[in-house]
């Protein structure tokens, strides 16, 4: 093996790789600036020591935390961290349980805990809660205990865990086949135009920043991705909305929501945290700032989840309470659309 510059870590030792093309649009931009697009939960300081330690290569060679990296650029890191056998550890995280039987559980998930460990998150993740009440989870096609679906860290809301075998098998065809219903309620920018609608758009990896995704048209990038949202309330400068997802691609309702102009609030990947639509007064930026504060997170919450029993064929539906930081939000927005006018 070659030897690494500076490094006492030897590569058999690193479990984490990641390898980028560049897009052929790419502007020259630092590596370790690059990477942060590309890496979820990698802080500046864990790639700039990888980068000390010789383990960012570009085109196969070692390059310090400055290069500028080019379009077309191969580019790998190597990182350190616990092996996959430690990240699935039994944790007695208090779970928010709404229903349970022998085949299954429903889950409601707070915002802001990791569904499974994986870079960045390795403890305190809803699958190693599961495996401290649950024996023996089977597993998916991801090798991930119980998990049929998932919904991102910050997005509060209902999730079904299956159980046996055959309640994944079940469970996974509803979800693959359409039929599962899930109906998210969030507050997005802008007041929309029509009261109800559909999103069409594959959806794929950005280019140029791989922690988004994006809208592809055309279909010639991505999976199929269709959202059917519904306005429940007009709150001034925001829009209360209820989206049905017919498929479930990653970030579907942030990323299509985008896509119709009406991003989500406070949705920090995708630019919902600046003041998108309203005033330039100074008190409403004020009012802004402090429905941030209030609602620290997007605005997007799982509420309602229904399926058939895997065993029993019985309908099943669930539905959950809006969170009170997402209320409490709602509720100033209410507030200042009323007196606002």
């Amino acid at each position: 093996m070659e030897p690494q510059n500076n490094s006492d870590i030897q590569e058999d030792e690193l479990f984490e790789h990641f390898n980028f093309v560049a897009s052929k649009g790419q502007e020259p931009l630092r590596v370790d600036k690059f990477l942060m697009n590309f890496i979820e939960n990698a802080t500046r300081n864990k790639i700039q020591l990888a980068a000390k330690t010789g383990h960012i290569r570009v085109n196969d060679s070692i390059v310090k935390q400055n290069y500028k990296v080019k379009a077309g650029d191969e580019v790998k890191v190597l990182f350190e961290h616990p092996p996959h056998e430690n990240l699935l550890v039994p944790e007695n995280i208090p779970l928010d349980i709404v229903y349970e039987d022998e085949a299954l559980l429903v889950v409601n998930k707070p915002a802001g805990m990791v569904v499974h460990p994986g870079h960045g998150n390795y403890s305190g993740t809803l699958i190693n809660g599961l495996l401290h009440h649950i024996d023996n989870l089977p597993v998916n096609s991801n090798e991930r205990p119980g998990l049929v679906h998932r919904i991102d860290k910050d997005t509060s809301g209902l999730l079904v865990v299956a159980k046996t075998e055959a309640a994944m098998t079940h469970l996974s065809k509803q979800f693959f086949d359409k039929t599962s219903e899930r109906e998210y309620v969030a507050m997005v920018w802008g007041n929309m135009d029509q009261d109800e609608g559909t999103v069409e758009g594959h959806i794929a990896r950005h280019p140029k920043n791989r922690l988004q995704m994006q809208v592809f048209p055309e279909g010639d990038h991505g999976k199929e991705a269709v959202t059917h949202y519904k306005v429940l309330e007009r709150l001034g400068y925001l829009t209360l909305v209820s989206c049905k997802l017919e498929t479930g691609r990653t970030h579907q309702i942030r990323v299509h929501m985008k896509y119709i102009g009406h991003t989500l609030f406070n949705d920090e990947r995708y630019g919902g945290d600046k003041i998108l639509k309203g005033t330039t007064f100074t008190k409403y930026k004020q009012f802004v700032e402090n429905a941030f504060k209030i609602l620290p997170r997007q605005a997007l919450h799982a509420k309602t989840l229904g399926f058939v029993h895997p065993v029993t064929g019985k309908a099943m539906r669930f539905d959950s309470e809006i969170p009170e930081d997402m209320a409490n939000c709602i509720e100033k927005w209410r507030h200042y659309s009323k007196h606002s006018q």
